[in-house]
């Protein structure tokens, strides 16, 4: 292949057979649809999309993109992209740390994993090979003594370890990989199929070999554009400055809560009043903060490594009390305790399993069991952290009532007979924004490719005005013109989550400094309006993937408490999210017809021949 960026190395791992096969990547893929999370679905729709997630002919990849692991500002973005056993839909989830760099160095652009071992195994990748070793020693073990025993083996230095914990391994359908103890490719179940697959790890040890620019005359002036924007105090990303790096994405809760868009008690209300403050960033940042790790090439340092200096976790030290977790496991469940929400997210990591969505099936049962749903099968108030950190187990080791919220949100509310109290979009719960407060969020929620998610149109920062140097702003409560808001935030997020750069780049920068560092890394032509054009192309590949799988007409739609319920909160009182006037407008946008991909738009955009 002639383009720069890529390490042109494809494993091809079948672990029925047992082989190691290693390809290119086809030339004409990598143009149309970069790298990361667009060719992981391009490889995905090859692979076909009737396929059951957890048999052993589902594919699960772990992509970079071309910008990994070089001196690109927040390069350390890995995807892991499969066909959820959550959603039935196909998903990609991204994790930060070393391991993607780590990928990259060792001499790959990807693993495509198929079939199912005989018994557990790991894969072992180093100097370009990548080795299917026994896992016997570390399966039923946590993340934290899987990650322990590989250092023990190979060594703490260049050594990076993704693993499965006991919910992968027991198929909960929303288990997680977890990189490096506490980076979570966390939505969509990704984790689950490594455990149907019998894949406990992938370790990979690389030193540093930073891929160089195709153009480097041209990548000296775009890596000091895209690294000025991130240090302009102006923006959120400016280190030790900005919002973001200051307090880490917890910055957002006491002001999501103060104006009337943090669902709390599993979306009955859209506040979580003065407790919001308990389970927020600057308290984190006050009273138990130790660390501000960093993932590779990233100034921001948004990570916050905590411990716990009291009650029964004391001693307790992690990483870290981001924000959506904080909000499912906290204010979603009625829980202002902050030392038991950093608990209850060190425990998914270790267990392996998806910290935003475990608070959905908890929250089902807490709302639940006030309304008297349960029928004598038990019960939790809101905000019991010690019955909570028990459900937790119970659902990683599908003990229980934890057999069935194992399964995900849907399944909890459809057990207690009150399939309404799932606040999920194609089976996925929602984030941390209450479209009543949030409309954009309404919109993206609805139209996510991998279900209710807040990173494939990230619509708050028009909505709260952190765009770079607060470029965009737009009324939180108005409906109109979202639709076509939304489109372009997924275009341009599904170009960056393919180059693959952290989406918090997104504060900072725009579709001229991606442009700019793709052309000179690749070396090819790029202009924003090839951003937006490549975006497109990615987002109408995974709606055309999730057609074929059965996602049809009316699958975009909000769960009712969001469009019949009106916010009783201040800040968005009297609002419910005006979701079929922000579809249409967005259908219009895309040229789709009730959320299909006609023939015509696919050939317009290469999609197909």
């Amino acid at each position: 292949m002639a383009l720069g960026g890529y390490a042109n190395r494809v494993a091809h791992v079948d672990l029925t057979a047992g082989t190691v096969e290693y390809r290119g990547i086809p030339e004409d893929w990598a143009r149309k649809y970069v790298g990361a999370r667009g060719l992981g679905v391009r490889y995905m729709l090859e692979n076909g999309p009737q396929v059951d997630p957890l048999s052993p002919d589902n594919l699960l990849c772990f992509m970079n993109g071309p910008l990994t692991g070089t001196e690109a500002n927040m390069s350390g973005r890995m995807a892991i992209v499969t066909k959820s056993p959550l959603t039935g839909t196909v998903t990609d989830s991204h994790h930060g740390g070393w391991s993607a760099a780590r990928l990259r160095w060792a001499g790959f652009d990807g693993l495509l994993v198929k079939g199912k071992a005989s018994g557990p195994v790991y894969l072992y990748v180093h100097d370009g090979v990548v080795e299917i070793l026994d896992a016997s020693d570390v399966w039923g073990k946590g993340v934290h003594d899987t990650v322990k025993f590989f250092r023990d083996r190979y060594g703490e230095k260049d050594l990076s370890v993704i693993a499965i914990g006991p919910a992968g391994e027991n198929l909960v359908r929303f288990a997680c990989w977890v990189n490096e103890n506490d980076r979570a490719s966390g939505r969509g179940g990704t984790g689950c199929v490594g455990g149907s697959k019998l894949l406990k790890a992938v370790v990979i040890k690389a030193a540093k070999k930073m891929p160089k620019a195709a153009n480097l005359e041209a990548w000296k002036p775009a890596h000091k554009r895209a690294l000025e924007t991130i240090m302009d105090e102006r923006n959120i990303t400016s280190p030790r400055k900005g919002g973001l790096s200051v307090y880490g994405t917890n910055v957002l809760m006491n002001i999501t809560s103060a104006m009337g868009a943090l669902p709390t008690r599993n979306s009955t209300v859209t506040s979580f009043g003065p407790s919001a403050e308990k389970i927020s960033g600057e308290y984190v940042k006050e009273h138990i903060l130790v660390n501000d790790p960093t993932c590779h090439a990233c100034p921001v340092a948004c990570k916050k490594e905590v411990e716990i200096k009291e009650g029964p976790w004391k001693g307790l030290r992690m990483e870290s009390v981001e924000y959506e977790p904080a909000w499912s496991l906290g204010a979603n469940c009625g829980n202002d305790d902050i030392n038991t929400v950093a608990k209850l997210i060190d425990l998914c990591n270790d267990y392996g399993m998806d910290a935003i969505e475990t608070g959905h099936p908890i929250s089902i049962y807490m709302e639940a069991t006030e309304r008297g749903y349960t029928n004598g099968d038990g019960g939790i108030a809101w905000g019991d952290t010690m019955a909570m950190v028990e459900l937790a187990r119970k659902i990683a080791f599908r003990e229980g009532i934890g057999n069935v919220m194992a399964d995900g949100a849907d399944a909890t509310a459809r057990y207690f007979g009150h399939p309404e109290l799932a606040m999920t979009v194609k089976g996925q719960g929602v984030p941390a924004y209450d479209p009543r407060g949030l409309k954009g969020m309404g919109i993206a929620y609805a139209t996510s490719n991998r279900g209710a998610c807040h990173l494939r149109a990230y619509t708050p920062a028009a909505e709260l005005g952190v765009m770079p140097f607060g470029s965009l702003k737009v009324d939180p409560l108005a409906w109109k013109g979202k639709g076509e808001l939304v489109k372009i935030f997924q275009d341009i997020h599904a170009f960056s989550d393919s180059l693959d750069l952290c989406k918090f780049s997104a504060f900072a920068e725009g579709a001229e400094e991606y442009a700019a560092q793709y052309a000179a890394i690749v070396g090819v032509e790029c202009t924003p309006e090839d951003v937006l054009r490549i975006g497109e192309r990615i987002y109408n590949l995974e709606r055309y993937y999730n057609n074929l799988a059965g996602f049809r007409e009316g699958s975009d739609y909000l769960p009712a408490r969001f469009t019949q319920e009106p916010s009783t909160m201040p800040g968005s009182q009297g609002h419910v999210c005006e979701l079929d006037e922000m579809l249409a407008e967005y259908y219009a946008a895309r040229g789709w017809v009730n959320g299909v991909v006609p023939e015509s738009k696919l050939r317009e955009l290469g999609i197909i021949d």
